[in-house]
């Protein structure tokens, strides 16, 4: 690479991060009103949100090889292409049932993004790449602090709530056009000794860790973790605005849901920044997610249960980043697999919770779905303990 050339892959990933985003958070706060133009019912709402998150379970099983074999540059402008086609889709229709194929490709789509985008910057960037990996998480959660505010905005002037299907596809316009001239090249060289970041001593790469096998195990458990935790995330992120709405009689819903994707975003910069620090980070979050729900669950005040989002939020979203950093450690070489199957197990858990969360706030309420959300995270916590004592032994061989 001509040192001269100015790099700037990791701005184009970025953004492809943060459309992800936008397009989560955006569709999460625009489902209540999807449900109203289409007459659906809470569990009808929870399938409907389900669609482009099984969509999501799916991308990675059948595009994983795919991405593979071929320039990830090349994947992800072929990716921006369909994805801008599925957001025009939907666009120009009324029908239910083209509504449902367009997100079902946007699910699909921003899915294979996700988890090739985070590869292409793991081998683009083998030095710095832990840290990238935090910066770039709170990317996804800056785009769904954004979008609920957005989707508020438009509504209030009396623009219909596909406004937001625009801007995917002028945002996958954009990013086309970023990948055209990034290329997808390895930007850090990492040789046998190379300066710290802070620069007072110099390290020896051991040949023999940087060729450390694929360990499945360690890989699994975070599986666990990421299913459960982007279950829960899914789940009360589609439905904290009807949980106001309907049960709190609180117009605060989308508001909740800025302020739990807003301070995800320092969360994961300070992942970022106290990388070596995951592990901890990793099982603080996960005890406090369940505990916090579950009190958030029996409270009556609007004022009090938003609130209460921060510090949900917060742990929410040192979970990611913390689990993705672990990941490089079992990883090996296989960083595109093992991405892959975290992202195929964060589609199970949005697609399973999510329609199992519209299921019993359907037939029981919201308050008793959101305690359920967090009974099951539980079993995040075990895997979680399990999988930091692996990384322990990992480190020391």
């Amino acid at each position: 690479m001509d040192k001269k050339k100015f790099d700037y892959l990791w701005i184009v990933l970025f953004i492809i991060i943060f459309i992800n985003g936008f397009e989560a958070g955006g569709y999460q706060a625009s489902l209540w009103n999807i449900g109203q133009s289409y007459d659906l019912s809470v569990t009808t709402m929870g399938l409907f949100a389900s669609v482009e998150l099984f969509a999501t379970m799916l991308a990675p099983l059948v595009l994983g090889n795919w991405a593979d074999r071929n320039s990830k540059a090349f994947c992800i402008k072929i990716l921006l292409g369909i994805q801008f086609v599925a957001a025009t889709l939907i666009l120009f229709t009324d029908a239910q049932w083209l509504f449902i194929f367009g997100v079902f490709f946007l699910g699909l789509t921003t899915s294979a993004l996700q988890f090739i985008s985070i590869a292409a910057l793991a081998d683009a960037y083998p030095i710095t790449n832990s840290r990238k990996i935090g910066f770039m998480t709170s990317m996804y959660a800056l785009g769904a602090l954004v979008a609920p505010l957005v989707v508020s905005f438009y509504l209030s002037k009396g623009l219909p709530w596909r406004t937001l299907f625009t801007m995917l596809a002028v945002g996958s316009i954009i990013c086309f056009a970023g990948m055209m001239g990034a290329g997808d090249m390895v930007r850090e060289v990492l040789t046998t000794e190379y300066k710290t970041a802070n620069d007072e001593k110099t390290k020896n790469v051991n040949d023999a860790d940087l060729k450390k096998q694929f360990f499945l195990g360690g890989i699994l458990l975070l599986c666990v973790i990421m299913c459960i935790y982007v279950g829960f995330e899914n789940g009360f992120s589609f439905f904290v605005d009807t949980l106001f709405i309907s049960t709190l009689n609180s117009g605060l819903g989308k508001y909740a849901l800025s302020v739990f994707w807003a301070v995800m975003i320092p969360a994961r910069v300070l992942v970022g920044l106290f990388s070596k620090r995951a592990k901890d980070i990793l099982i603080i979050s996960t005890i406090a997610i369940p505990l916090i729900t579950l009190i958030l669950s029996f409270m009556d005040s609007s004022l009090v249960v938003f609130f209460m989002c921060i510090p949900l939020g917060f742990a929410s979203g040192a979970i990611y980043p913390s689990v993705l950093n672990m990941m490089l450690l079992f990883a090996g070489k296989k960083t595109a697999t093992a991405t892959g199957m975290i992202t195929t197990a964060t589609g199970i858990g949005g697609f399973v919770f999510t329609a199992l969360t519209g299921f019993i706030g359907d037939n029981f309420g919201l308050r008793v779905a959101m305690r359920t959300l967090a009974t099951i995270f539980v079993l995040a916590v075990c895997a979680a303990f399990c999988a930091v004592k692996m990384a322990d032994e990992r480190e020391k061989q």
